[in-house]
């Protein structure tokens, strides 16, 4: 895990990279990589690449990046975790390349060399990368398949510029800030800044599972290596079976647990984490470290997880440490905490305390749950969105209707009921309308009054949310798998795992995500179409020896952080405008 910054002067007018830009951008993001810093420039000086490292795999000098090839025609940063490197290596060693060092960057170089494009649908882990090819005279950007890994963008005046966060590439100072509009309703829209938007108009973000090509002479290509509708839409059916669903996700633990450091694991008392406390305990060799947050207001209360969560360190035997957090602990670390925020979420401070938690514990790695609710249905999204848009469907052409009623009801409705009411039969209609209804934090009528007025409609506009919602959801026949695909591609990726990414990176650890793979998806994915699609509980059944009983027969409660209660804040929309603000200052 690691920061990388790219810097491609690919016009002529463009001046040549300065190589104090390069480093300003680079150690802007020195938490991601405390191991080593290290930058590269072409002899022409059209091309620079830099990085910082955090060493997981081959932590000797020879895993250090940018890393270039024996013959010089290829350089390489890149930010993740490759966890079928050894496999790739092997059938590379087959086609006659000699390595120089064990690391997954080499075999992601080597990759480029014998399969170009091709060797990105082959690797399997979370990536962001920048690869200069001096042959073909043209640099690669490109991202997993899920977007764990974030990658952001800037092209303007001949140059492009790339890095690992937004803050980086604002840090280097050739950037323009330009608000872009959609870029700041979209957070008031989500609680998050939708890809590929930031708040720049001039920095976007590569969207996930997919690469861009720039060559010298101003050519651009893009395209996708993965597509999750596609892949959603085109599963086959098969029958459920059990044992199919522990060797994914046991494959699939088993992979992310490749590292040359201790790996730990994030534990709380839900059924993802405590699966995947069970399969790590299956497959780890040594003692596992795992870690649990509590809040002291909650200590006591059936809100507290640390309880259950200790039970469950004791049944598997984990090396267990319990972090409980005060209201006085977030008011010391607020500041730093929104610092830490590369783009403003209203999420994430969990991640953040648990993280460093973990950080002061000495890990480097550890897993998280995140991604368990997206697949196994785990949200009661999976039962009210199909419920609203099943019954409101029938009166889609009536929408019209709809929203002359929200607009005389919105004034007042919120003093009795939650402002969303009022938009039920204009946003309860179809699965993406009524997925916005179900997660939006503040809805599309609301955004004039808590943000500049002008801005909020170009920027609506330029979101184009409803339809971007409705073509997730294209070509996929099952309810279930359409609010996976609209969980999965909008919320999962753009709030929970950009902030597993900033909150991680903010202690210098790698969180992993093993719930988040490509392979298990696909292995599951039949199951989930088939006559008995799998849930959370089938997941659970998978964890051997057997869950404790009071976890299994405990109900859903979500994961809550007291932050309204720490910042006197009436809600979760206050605490949205504090982060906002806190970006505009």
């Amino acid at each position: 895990m690691c920061g990388l910054a790219a810097i491609f002067a690919y016009q002529s007018k463009a001046p040549p990279v300065q190589g104090d830009e390069l480093a300003v951008v680079r150690d802007a993001m020195r938490l991601r990589g405390p191991d080593g810093a290290a930058s590269w420039i072409s002899p022409d000086g059209r091309v620079g690449l830099a990085h910082r490292r955090l060493a997981i795999i081959d932590l000797s000098p020879a895993g250090a990046q940018p890393m270039t090839s024996a013959d010089g025609r290829l350089a390489l940063v890149f930010n993740g975790e490759i966890y079928n490197y050894r496999a790739l290596r092997a059938e590379l060693e087959s086609l006659g390349t000699v390595f120089r060092s064990h690391t997954d960057t080499e075999v992601i170089l080597e990759g480029w060399r014998h399969w170009g494009r091709d060797v990105l649908s082959r690797l399997r882990g979370m990536f962001a990368l920048a690869l200069w090819d001096n042959e073909a005279r043209g640099m690669l950007l490109a991202r997993d398949p899920l977007g764990i890994k974030p990658l952001y963008m800037a092209d303007q005046g001949g140059c492009l510029r790339v890095a690992s966060q937004v803050k980086a590439l604002l840090a280097g100072g050739s950037v323009d800030t330009t608000p872009d509009p959609a870029g700041h309703a979209g957070f008031f829209l989500w609680g998050h800044v939708p890809e590929p938007h930031t708040l720049y108009r001039a920095i976007q973000a590569l969207p996930a599972g997919s690469w861009l090509w720039r060559d010298e002479a101003g050519g651009r290509d893009e395209g996708r290596f993965f597509d999750l509708g596609q892949e959603l839409a085109a599963a086959d059916e098969k029958s459920f079976d059990i044992d199919i669903l522990h060797e994914a996700l046991a494959d699939s633990v088993k992979a992310h647990l490749e590292a040359d450091v201790p790996v730990g694991l994030f534990l709380s008392g839900g059924l993802d984490s405590t699966t995947l406390a069970a399969l790590v305990r299956e497959a780890a060799e040594g003692p596992v470290k795992s870690i649990t947050l509590g809040f002291s207001e909650f200590q006591g209360g059936a809100q507290d997880e640390v309880p259950l969560a200790e039970r469950v360190a004791a049944h598997y035997r984990l090396n267990h440490t319990t972090s409980r957090v005060t209201a006085a602990d977030f008011a010391q670390a607020r500041d730093q905490l929104l610092a830490h925020m590369d783009q403003p979420s209203v999420d994430g401070v969990n991640t953040w305390f648990v993280a460093r938690a973990a950080a002061r514990s000495g890990l480097k790695v550890a897993l998280s749950g995140l991604g368990g609710d997206e697949l196994f249905a785990g949200y009661d999204s999976f039962a009210q969105i199909p419920r609203l848009a099943g019954a409101l469907g029938p009166l889609r052409p009536l929408r019209g209707l709809g929203t002359l009623l929200r607009m005389a009801l919105s004034p007042w409705i919120g003093r009795f009921a939650s402002p969303k009411t009022a938009g039920l039969l204009e946003w309860g209609t179809s699965f993406g309308d009524a997925y916005l209804l179900r997660r939006a934090l503040f809805m599309p009528w609301e955004l004039p009054r808590v943000m500049d007025s002008d801005m909020a409609r170009e920027g609506w506009k330029a979101l184009q949310a409803p339809s971007r919602l409705e073509a997730a959801t294209a070509g996929i026949s099952s309810a279930r798998l359409k609010v996976s695909a609209l969980e999965a591609g909008f919320y999962m990726r753009n709030q929970l795992l950009r902030d597993s990414d900033w909150a991680g990176m903010a202690h210098s650890l790698e969180i992993r995500v093993p719930l988040v793979d490509v392979d298990l998806l696909r292995a599951v994915l039949p199951l989930v179409r088939g006559p008995r699609p799998p849930g959370k509980r089938d997941m659970a059944a998978c964890a051997r020896p057997a869950l404790p009983p009071e976890l299994l027969d405990r109900p859903k409660t979500g994961f809550f952080v007291p932050v309204a209660q720490w910042l006197g804040a009436s809600s979760l929309r206050g605490w949205a405008r504090q982060v906002h603000g806190a970006f505009q200052a």
